[in-house]
């Protein structure tokens, strides 16, 4: 995979992927004969639900930028698997029998959906693996840089218990052991983490699930004393809400940090209100439109187009060297709130500034 280059700005730490696919890439109608019309069907196959990112940004973004490049003739048929990696075998085998033209697919289980993503290929029909790396013999794939993701969340979290806090010890509450992301969170914030504070209490959460980090937070505070925790590594936002509500209900009043990721809107307002230290923004906008413009060129045929939109490489455990396009991410603590989600449209001042969270904005000059 072609390295990418990093600048970090102050402590804010936005970060940029030099060099990744070019969204407006030339070479649109004339790089190759089309081997399909506008008339195409895209099957979308999303995880879960917990996290509301898939339903709320992803999929209605793909839905429209793939409507926008045929001329309103192209449509797409959506399955949301609900966190069930059988339901989404079912899901994925229904849109190859439907002879579906490509299937976007977020993974729920990357190495179970290998024996489905084979049929596919059989079946003569492109997968391209959005947001998380699905093993088999995908066509290309779109995501963030995940363990850039991970030294992010850790490096953030550091800092902050380096500028506010004598105790060194932190909880670590990592994702699904079935999504390849988690993982790839995992390593990333290790490489962060490891030898700058003691973690005292490390989790693999199922399905992400915000209800078991919750109890994993309990059986921390258990062990390690609720004033005995500097900081905890949540590696998502759903998660870091239970987290938080674990530390609330054992009665800790001066939070210690807690990170996150997807920039949920009850995550950005908690971040205001001072609960939670941070999330992980990823612009879905340019993830899920990126999305929609690879399939769309792998459906018509337009290799040029399909190439520059992958220039990066990434290996699964089956497939290496596999065409993709890495986004960009940014840590956003409580005063970068307006820079990112507000600046890129994902939420309003209003949706967050509700009047429970009106002197919290006012504090940070969000009005």
């Amino acid at each position: 995979m072609r390295r990418i280059a990093i600048s970090v700005v102050a402590s804010t730490m936005t970060l940029s992927l030099a060099g990744c696919g070019m969204l407006n890439a030339t070479g649109d109608t004339a790089d190759a004969t089309p081997t399909k019309g506008n008339d195409l069907t895209v099957g979308v196959l999303m995880p879960e639900k917990t996290n509301t990112r898939y339903e709320q940004f992803d999929y209605p973004i793909i839905k429209e930028k793939i409507a926008e490049l045929t001329n309103k003739q192209g449509k797409t048929v959506y399955q949301n698997a609900a966190a069930k990696a059988a339901t989404q075998v079912q899901q994925m085998e229904k849109m190859i029998s439907d002879k579906v033209d490509l299937i976007l697919l977020d993974a729920v289980d990357s190495k179970g959906i290998a024996d489905t993503v084979q049929k596919a290929k059989d079946a003569g029909i492109p997968v391209i693996a959005y947001d998380r790396l699905a093993e088999g013999p995908i066509d290309a794939y779109v995501s963030f840089d995940n363990e850039l993701v991970g030294q992010v969340q850790g490096r953030t979290l550091v800092e902050a218990i380096n500028d506010a806090s004598t105790a060194d010890k932190i909880v670590m509450i990592n994702g699904s052991p079935t999504d390849p992301n988690a993982g790839q969170f995992k390593a990333g914030a290790l490489g962060e983490i490891d030898g700058r504070v003691t973690i005292a209490a490390t989790y693999d959460t199922d399905e992400w699930s915000p209800t078991l980090a919750q109890s994993e937070m309990e059986q921390a505070i258990e062990k390690i004393g609720k004033n005995n925790i500097a900081g905890v590594y949540s590696a998502n936002d759903a998660m870091a809400g239970g987290a938080l509500k674990a530390l609330e209900n054992a009665g800790v009043t001066n939070l210690p940090p807690v990170t996150g990721q997807d920039a949920e809107l009850p995550a950005v307002q908690r971040i205001i209100s001072g609960k939670q230290y941070m999330t992980v923004y990823k612009p879905y906008p340019e993830m899920a439109a990126a999305a929609a413009e690879m399939a769309v060129a792998k459906i018509q045929g337009k290799d040029i187009k399909f190439d520059s939109l992958t220039r990066d490489r990434v290996d699964s455990p089956t497939n290496k060297k596999i065409p993709a396009q890495l986004v960009t991410v940014v840590a956003v603590t409580k005063d970068k709130v307006k820079s990112t989600v507000v600046a890129d449209g994902i939420y309003t001042v209003a949706q967050i500034c509700t009047a429970k969270f009106e002197s919290a904005c006012a504090a940070v000059g969000l009005k």
